[in-house]
């Protein structure tokens, strides 16, 4: 049997295989070091590597995505933590406005090599400010690269190709994976960016996914499995770049496509899948395109009426069975 460990373990193995392969790879954010992270996702970095390339940093977003950008642009590579997805509101100019531009102003000049590492999404009742999923926030902006893993093994293996690349990466944790336990990553395991993953294979109709809606997908795709319908779920992994190409493969063969999101359903990331598969790939289906996504609310605190606004598995259960019927 494989060996098992957490999501959160995964995030600190994948940076750490990283800094022991590269010496211009620095880690900085709040309580990152001796603390090991709010989340406990850098746990023992600072031990091995020193307070010289996992730095603690003051309580300001701004501070430590300007510094992340000006180290890069001068050839470290820097993996920055914001600790909650919702705060890259806070240090928005720089990641809409310069970190993303940077490369195309200088004529590829000068390049971003920067990892922005965050903890995203709802399910764990922290309340209006500190639950959303932001995706579609990073997705929005061109040349930023925009990754969510679903496993322990992806996190390691995006962690890779993300600090290598030279362009700059947006990376979602999600917080309600920390503790799921999956594969550990092999020696050497680099997942490439924009590739997409078939999670589940089946041939009756296609369920699209992103980080913790994947395990919905399943545990939704096994509920069904029970009266013979064989769903295919597609983990997307990354939303840039974005694999159109597994999708509309899986939907040539299934004809029937639901997208399963956590952003709200106003503005959020499967509208892009839709619109693609509609344009691309109208004459595959035998049913129209179905969504199911958050509400567009401020997430409640409550965990009753928290499961109300965010995707469940119940109700990704009876959209595939609408779907199925049409």
């Amino acid at each position: 049997m494989a060996d098992l460990i957490t999501y959160r373990d995964a995030v600190a193995d994948g940076i750490a295989r990283e800094m022991r392969r590269d010496p211009a790879v620095v880690c900085l954010g709040e309580d990152i070091g001796a603390a090991g992270g709010v989340f406990k996702t850098t746990v023992g970095l600072q031990a091995e590597f020193g307070p010289h390339r996992v730095r603690d940093t003051p309580i300001s977003e701004q501070a430590i995505v300007g510094i992340a950008m000006g180290a890069a642009m001068t050839g470290i590579r820097p993996v920055a933590e914001i600790m909650f997805s919702d705060f890259l509101a806070c240090c928005w100019d720089y990641l809409a406005n310069e970190i993303p531009k940077m490369r195309y102003m200088t004529g590829g000049q000068v390049t971003v090599p920067l990892v922005i590492r965050t903890a995203n999404g709802g399910g764990l009742g922290f309340g209006a400010q500190h639950s959303q999923s932001v995706e579609n926030w990073a997705l929005a902006v061109p040349g930023l690269k925009v990754v969510a893993p679903s496993n322990p093994a992806d996190v390691v293996g995006l962690l890779a190709s993300a600090i290598r690349t030279d362009d700059p990466v947006v990376f979602f944790e999600h917080k309600g994976l920390f503790a799921s336990r999956g594969e550990a990553a092999p020696d050497g395991h680099v997942v490439p960016l924009g590739e997409a993953a078939v999670a589940r294979p089946g041939t009756d109709i296609t369920i699209v996914a992103l980080a913790a809606t994947v395990p919905l997908a399943l545990a939704a795709a096994d509920e069904l499995a029970g009266s013979g319908v064989q769903a295919e779920v597609i983990d997307l992994r990354c939303l840039v770049p974005l694999d159109m190409a597994a999708v509309l493969a899986s939907v040539r063969k299934t004809s029937r496509l639901l997208i399963v999101e956590e952003n709200p359903y106003q503005g959020g990331w499967g509208g892009t899948v839709a619109s693609i598969v509609a344009d691309e790939g109208f004459e595959l289906l035998d049913a129209p395109i179905r969504r199911v996504a958050a509400a567009c609310v401020p997430l409640p605190f409550a965990d009753a009426l928290e499961d109300e606004v965010i995707p469940t598995t119940p109700k990704v259960v009876a959209a595939l069975r609408d779907l199925l019927a049409y």
